[in-house]
C-alpha cells in the first residue's frame, strides 16, 4: 500500500496511541466472535473529545475512517484542519437547533437526534431549499431520567416519522448511551428491541450505535453496528480547554 503524504509517517505515531487502538480493535475482534459476528460489519467511531487535531491526524495514519466529537466549536475547527484527512466526521454530542445547520456543514453523521426543534432545524428552508443530505441516528433515553439526553421510548415512533419527514436526514437507525445505574447489556438489548420498531418503519433504518470504553463488548452482543470509544483509544481527556 502506498502511504498517504498527507498523514504522517509511522516513525512520529504515538506507541501509546497504537498499541491502545490494536488493543481495542482486538477486543472489538473478540466480542463479535462471541456474538457470531464479523468485526467487519462493526463501525468504529473514536470519540476525540479535547484532543488535538494532531490526534485525529495520528489516528487517521492508523486507518481510522471515522470521528466523533461531542461540542460544535471544537469540531468545526478540527474539521476545517484536518480537511486535507479523508475522515467521516460524526457530531455524537447534544446540539443546539440554532447550530445545526452550521454542524451540518463538516458532520456527514449527527447521532444526537433526540427533539423535534433539532430535526426540524435540518429541513429546507426558503433560503436554502435543497439543503445536502446527512445520516443521523435518533438517539433514545434508556433511563427514567428526562434529564439524560434522549427521546423516551414511547416516543421513538413520532420522532422516526419527523425525522422522516425532513427528506434531509437519512435515518440510519438509534443511538444511546447505557444507563450509570444499570447492567449495560440488559439496556443494550432494550435499545436492539426498539431499533426492531424502528426498522418496522423505516427498513433501512437498522444501525444501532451503542457501547463505549467500558461496554462495548456487551453491545456488540446485543446487535450494536456502530461503537463510540474514546478514553480506551486516546488515553485520558486532556482539561476542557
Amino acid at each position: 500500500m502506498v502511504a498517504d503524504p498527507r498523514l504522517p509517517s509511522a516513525s512520529s505515531h504515538d506507541d501509546g496511541l497504537e498499541a491502545r487502538l490494536a488493543s481495542v480493535r482486538s477486543g472489538i475482534a473478540d466480542a463479535a466472535r462471541a456474538a457470531g459476528r464479523s468485526a467487519d460489519d462493526l463501525t468504529l467511531v473514536v470519540v476525540t473529545k479535547f484532543h488535538p487535531a494532531s490526534l485525529v491526524r495520528e489516528l487517521a495514519s492508523l486507518g481510522v475512517t471515522d470521528v466523533g466529537e461531542n461540542r460544535h466549536q471544537e469540531a468545526q475547527a478540527k474539521a476545517e484542519e484536518l480537511a486535507d484527512v479523508p475522515l467521516t466526521w460524526h457530531f455524537v454530542g447534544q446540539l443546539q437547533s440554532k447550530k445545526a445547520r452550521q454542524v451540518r456543514r463538516y458532520a456527514h453523521v449527527v447521532q444526537s437526534l433526540d427533539r423535534s426543534s433539532v430535526v426540524d432545524a435540518f429541513a429546507p428552508t426558503e433560503a436554502e431549499p435543497e439543503p445536502p443530505v446527512i445520516d443521523g441516528f435518533v438517539q433514545v433515553n434508556l433511563t427514567d431520567d428526562p434529564g439524560r439526553g434522549g427521546v423516551q421510548p414511547d416516543d421513538v415512533e413520532a420522532m422516526v416519522a419527523r425525522v422522516l419527514e425532513t427528506g434531509t436526514i437519512r435515518l440510519r437507525g438509534v443511538m444511546a448511551v447505557a444507563p450509570l445505574d444499570e447492567e449495560p447489556r440488559p439496556a443494550f438489548a432494550r435499545l436492539r428491541a426498539i431499533s426492531d420498531r424502528v426498522a418496522a418503519l423505516a427498513p433501512g433504518a437498522t444501525d444501532i450505535s451503542a457501547g463505549m470504553s467500558g461496554d462495548y463488548a456487551e453491545a456488540i452482543l446485543e446487535g450494536a453496528t456502530h461503537l463510540r470509544i474514546g478514553t480506551a483509544i486516546t488515553g485520558n481527556r486532556p482539561v476542557a480547554p
